[in-house]
Order: structure tokens, then C-alpha cells, then sequence
């Protein structure tokens, strides 16, 4: 009975069926309301990265932060592309208090771009999607976007690409908790042009 249990999974691994009853490695209920996606499917960086490396012709794997985080903070090696959800502005003139950041606008061409890059793979938008930000805000939210577009299938990576902050030590405040980088997974400063967002 096992063997059959375990090749079941396998074979809806293979189809590129959900990966929901096989993600074990987030605590749903734990989730902080800001990283909830409509679909609910979540992925740590390791299961991200796992999915990616078993069936990488069947999984797009989208970096959705900024060009400017991509450039100066490093991306996820195994990324398909990088697909902004919001952008700073040309002339960063605005303030976000709340943040305290220059001000981010939503990236129009986001579910376009997206969608490009879907087809670019030779993919459906009943695939597999996986996104990754920095702490899994964001892409909870281009989650839900491409959900509403028709994507049936959108896992947010909930640790994001360089983690949760620390809340008290001698670290307060740097992202070191969990996330892609500080799980030792690939990655890298050198960009691929062909892989990188440009407006079009």
C-alpha cells in the first residue's frame, strides 16, 4: 500500500498536479494575513527549489521583486525570469511613511509579462507557477493578480528570497530568519539579460 501512496504522488507530481498535500513545510496557520494568497498554495524556498530542480519544464518560476533588488541584492539561479509586481518610479521623488521607502507603483504589464513568459516555456496557465519576492508580500499579492487572470495553480514562496526580519537580538531587523539566500540556495549577482524585465 505504500508503494501505491507514494507512487500516486509521483505520478501527480509528474502531471504537474498541485503540490498542496505534498508542501509540508509551511505553517498555514502561522502565515500573517499579508503573505495569504486566494489559491492557499505556499511552498518554503527548499520545496521551491526542489519542484524547480525535479520538473523545470513544467514549473515557471517567477522573480517578482524590483529590477533594482534583482541588480543589487542577488536572484534565485534556477528563476525563469524576472517579473516586477510593482517598480519604483522613473525619478524616485516620492515617499512611502508607512514603509519608509521610496514610493512602489504597480507594474501594469506585470500579468502580461507573466503571461509571456508562460507561453515562452510552452506552458498553460493551468501550470505550475511558482513566485518569489523578498518575505513573500508581494507575492502573495501577484499571486492573487494572476489568479483573478485565470492562473489556476500560483505558489507563493512565503519566506521570500532574503527572509523574515529578526525581531529582537543583536540582529533586530536584518532579514536573517529564513528565506532563499540564508537556506544556501543558489543564487547569484550576475544577471541574464534574457531572463531580466524590460517595459514593453
Amino acid at each position: 500500500m505504500k508503494h501505491f501512496a507514494a507512487g500516486a504522488m509521483i505520478a501527480l507530481f509528474a502531471l504537474g498536479m498541485p503540490l498542496a498535500s505534498l508542501a509540508d513545510g509551511v505553517d498555514v496557520g502561522a502565515l500573517p494575513e499579508l503573505k495569504r494568497t486566494r489559491l492557499q498554495l505556499y511552498l518554503t524556498p527548499r520545496e521551491a527549489y526542489d519542484t524547480v530542480s525535479k520538473a523545470p519544464a513544467r514549473t515557471l518560476f517567477l522573480d517578482v521583486r524590483t529590477r533594482a533588488e534583482a541588480m543589487y541584492v542577488g536572484m534565485a539561479t534556477p528563476a525563469d525570469a524576472l517579473v516586477p509586481y510593482v517598480e519604483h518610479q522613473e525619478l524616485m521623488t516620492d515617499w512611502d511613511e508607512r514603509r519608509h521607502m521610496y514610493q512602489l507603483e504597480p507594474n501594469s504589464d506585470f500579468t502580461q509579462e507573466a503571461e509571456l513568459r508562460l507561453k515562452e516555456k510552452g506552458l498553460a496557465k493551468t501550470d505550475r507557477v511558482i513566485l518569489i519576492c523578498r518575505s513573500g508580500d508581494r507575492s502573495a499579492r501577484a499571486a492573487d493578480l494572476l489568479a483573478n487572470a485565470g492562473f489556476t495553480q500560483v505558489y507563493s514562496i512565503t519566506e521570500g528570497f532574503e527572509g523574515d526580519a529578526a525581531k529582537d537580538g543583536p540582529k533586530a531587523g536584518e532579514r536573517i530568519v529564513n528565506g532563499w539566500k540564508n537556506a544556501g540556495l543558489p543564487w547569484t549577482y550576475k544577471l541574464d539579460k534574457a531572463r531580466m524585465y524590460f517595459p514593453r
